[in-house]
């Protein structure tokens, strides 16, 4: 009877099938990562520190009118200069929970006001009574009918509270971002100040005050290219 044999295998055929195993594998898995990586949501751009005006982070809000929300930026960088704006408290601490605004009375430890404490909170430092106040007209998403719910104090609607605020020319007596169009930064800065006393003709200017008309025109260039 013939016998048959299987031809053996040659060293380089089974190197080539031991390489194939462990290459696949490895692929498999580049694969699923290059396929994980293109699915991530874009991360922001890193925050940079301008030399002379500090921190100009953008707005959470979508759209609206350029001009109010260079203004609106301006306020901020005045008020609340930090990588963080909208969960920092006065004073410099900064809070976790945005469901409501967190009503911290901080001690106030220089300027006229000294010895007093203030709940001003937010990328906008508005105190509690007054963010409840315009909340109740303006917040987008206002509370249930349960008593323990609240306005949520999240950065789109802080943005969305101070944007309607701004907007509303029966409030002001003056339509503020017709002002702003006919370059009268300086009156928008006026009927401001008795709100945010830092920003000039009130009774709290800072380091940044005298600098905020630069700040405005370079908000403005980029919410107008933003616009476009």
């Amino acid at each position: 009877m013939a016998r048959f044999s299987l031809p053996k295998t040659t060293f380089s055929q089974q190197v080539s099938a031991i390489a194939l195993k462990k290459i696949i594998p490895v692929s498999i898995a580049l694969m699923v990562l290059t396929l994980l990586l293109h699915n991530l949501p874009p991360q922001p751009e890193k925050l940079r520190l301008h030399p002379n005006l500090g921190y100009l982070p953008p707005l959470e809000m979508k759209g609206g009118d350029p001009y109010i929300r260079a203004l609106m930026r301006t306020i901020s960088a005045s008020e609340a200069n930090d990588p963080k704006p909208y969960s920092i408290l006065y004073g410099g601490g900064q809070i976790d929970d945005l469901s409501r605004h967190p009503e911290r009375c901080i001690t106030i430890v220089s300027g006229p006001n000294k010895g007093n404490c203030s709940t001003a909170a937010g990328r906008y430092q508005m105190i509690n009574i007054t963010w409840y106040e315009k909340a109740a007209l303006y917040h987008p998403q206002p509370p249930g009918i349960m008593f323990w719910q609240s306005y949520s104090f999240e950065p789109e609607y802080q943005d969305a509270v101070v944007y309607a605020w701004l907007s509303d020319r029966q409030f002001w007596g003056e339509d503020l971002s017709q002002l702003l169009q006919q370059g009268k930064l300086n009156r928008v800065q006026k009927l401001l100040s008795g709100t945010w006393t830092s920003l000039g003709y009130g009774i709290e200017d800072n380091s940044l005050t005298g600098r905020l008309p630069k700040v405005y025109q370079k908000m403005l260039k980029e919410e107008l290219k933003n616009a476009a």
